[in-house]
């Protein structure tokens, strides 16, 4: 069953992407690299609450 969820910027904070995560599989919070647009390069971005 998928999940959508928000990832937020651990550095400004700001929530700029979503995607779907397959709770079955994974049971932790998601953390993927991606680009931020505010802060203008690669963070880590985490799954929000």
């Amino acid at each position: 069953m998928e999940k959508k969820v928000v990832l937020a910027c651990t550095t400004c904070l700001s929530r700029n992407y979503t995607t779907h995560k397959n709770e079955s599989n994974q049971s932790e919070r998601l953390q993927v690299r991606k680009y931020c647009k505010r802060c203008g390069t690669h963070t880590l971005h985490r799954e929000t609450k």
